[in-house]
Formats: C-alpha cells, structure tokens, sequence
C-alpha cells in the first residue's frame, strides 16, 4: 500500500512508507518493494551482531525529523544538531513501554532562543507529535 487516507479527517496523505516484518525482534523488517532491509535483533539479547532494533530505528527517525523541522523554525543559516534517544522500559503491569528524550543545538543562538526554537520544532515534527500522544517524551535545548 503506497496512499492511505486518514478517517479522522485529515488531508490525503502526501507519502507512506510501509514497513513489514514477520519475525518479530529477532529476524528482519523490511520497506515494502524495492525499499530498505534490516536484520532485528532485541535490544536485551546478547547476539545483536549488526541488527538493529526498533528503538535504535525510532531514536533515527525522530531525530531526522527534528532537526528537519528545527532548520525551518530556525531559518537559513543556522547549523542544528539532533540527539534523540528511545529508552525501553519493563512495566509494572508486565510487557514494555518506551520513553523519548531528544536534545536540540542551534550553533550560535543564545540558549533562551534556543529553548523557544526547540519547543517550536517539537511541536512542528511529526514524529514528536505522534510520540508525545502515547509516550513520555521530552524535548530540550541544550548549549
């Protein structure tokens, strides 16, 4: 499936990637057609040997996606690096959950504006606002 449109009234989606995977943490996850392949591995277990795992795929995600709204809220001209991370965490209830936390530097900006521009592109990336619906996640400026 490449086009989806959204039942809560949202516009026409503009692109949709599809991703697969029939093994769950342990055997591959894949782009549907001709798009990227990835070993999986969990996170916990000791044979990760280049796998990755669906918190490292989600820490890239979110931090590509912020710092590609960062540059728009911050302008042209201003050099911006994203670190995300994506813990996992045991719950008390049983399975798992994840918590987010990413950090923002805009090079050459007073950290007041640069506050003000974080909490800007948080809420413009898409990713940060569909992390923030279902997960502890918090985005800060950082000099």
């Amino acid at each position: 499936m490449t086009h989806h449109d959204d039942s809560r009234g949202s516009a026409p989606a503009l692109f949709t990637a599809a991703a697969r995977n029939v093994d769950g943490v342990d055997g591959e996850s894949w782009i549907e057609g001709d798009g990227l392949r990835v070993a999986v591995a969990a996170p916990t277990g000791a044979a990760r040997a280049g796998a990755t795992n669906p918190e490292e795929l989600l820490a890239l995600s979110w931090a590509t996606c912020l710092n590609a709204a960062a540059r728009v809220v911050a302008g042209p001209g201003i050099e911006v690096e994203a670190r995300a991370e994506i813990s996992l965490h045991a719950r008390t209830a049983g399975g798992y959950e994840f918590s987010g936390d990413a950090q923002l530097r805009f090079v050459g900006v007073p950290l007041d504006e640069a506050r003000a521009l974080a909490v800007a592109a948080h809420e413009r990336c898409p990713v940060s606002r569909m992390l923030s619906g279902r997960s502890a996640v918090r985005v800060t400026a950082v000099a």
